[in-house]
């Protein structure tokens, strides 16, 4: 599991922020509530949890996003919330439903109690509306950051995929294009190659592609994500390599996609935007 730490900021308070493989974010209570007591953040929390509201309002979330929730121990829970002995803490609400939406993590440096971001917002309005304004306009510059970051990484990786095409094309106009063959026979040959890395790593010609996807614009290595544009590049220079041996394009069909499978598998369990915090790694 990929787990990603982040801070935003709202009204000089940082609050952070980590998210699990790239789609579940979580950020910190702690955080958020140590605007209404920055000595015991916890005391917040807790009469937060203590109202009915707050506890049905996690219910619906548990129900909407997690399988496992615990419906009976939840209704016991709620015939509890709201009365004067009624204590609730994070620890207690996952233990007793098997809750995923709100988590505790140990450790000096940031542990706490952290929600989804769907959660957090909700604890933030209870606090302060305005200081939930604060939060989210942080929030959202964040993930604009982030979405510029990653159109930068797509079009970086699109271009690689292009020049290692010229790279491509060369190994196939020098080796597999006698000098006889006329030019609808030639870019016949040159559509069979491209085809042959489109097979290979989307299991499709570029002709299917289109024809399943109608009311798509460009083609599909438009439409590839930045892992299948990576793979793609290596593919190019892969295949321009085998062509050079004399392979077949039966054999070089089978060995470039063995290619994709292996990178595709590497790649899962990669973040691609750390490869900018390597020595060297800047562009």
């Amino acid at each position: 599991m990929k787990i990603v730490r982040e801070i935003i900021h709202a009204k000089g308070i940082d609050i952070g922020i980590y998210t699990k493989d790239f789609e579940n974010e979580y950020i910190s209570l702690t955080d958020i509530a140590k605007y209404r007591n920055d000595n015991d953040p916890r005391f917040v929390i807790q009469n937060w949890m203590r109202n009915r509201n707050t506890v049905e309002f996690l219910a619906v979330w548990e129900e909407l996003h997690n399988p496992d929730f615990n419906r009976v121990q939840f209704e016991a829970v709620r015939s509890e919330a709201g009365l004067n002995r009624f204590v609730m803490t994070p620890t207690k609400w996952i233990e007793q439903t098997n809750a995923i939406g709100i988590v505790s993590k140990a450790g000096r440096y940031g542990g706490g109690t952290y929600a989804h971001s769907d959660i957090a917002m909700a604890f933030a309005t209870w606090i302060s509306p305005e200081f939930q304004l604060y939060i989210m306009k942080d929030y959202r510059r964040l993930k604009q950051d982030e979405n510029s970051r990653f159109s930068l990484d797509w079009n970086l990786n699109r271009a690689l995929s292009k020049v290692n095409y010229r790279i491509h094309t060369d190994a196939v106009k020098e080796n597999l294009i006698p000098p006889e063959l006329t030019p609808e026979q030639i870019a016949y040959t040159y559509a069979s190659e491209a085809d042959l890395l489109n097979v290979a790593l989307f299991g499709q010609t570029a002709k299917q592609w289109k024809n399943n996807n109608p009311g798509k614009k460009g083609n599909v290595r438009d439409d590839a994500n930045l892992n299948q544009l990576l793979v793609l590049a290596n593919m190019e220079s892969y295949n321009a390599i085998l062509i050079e041996q004399g392979k077949s394009q039966s054999e070089r069909l089978i060995l470039l996609r063995n290619l994709a499978i292996r990178q595709m598998d590497t790649l899962v369990s990669i973040n691609l935007s750390a490869v900018s915090t390597l020595p060297g790694g800047d562009m």
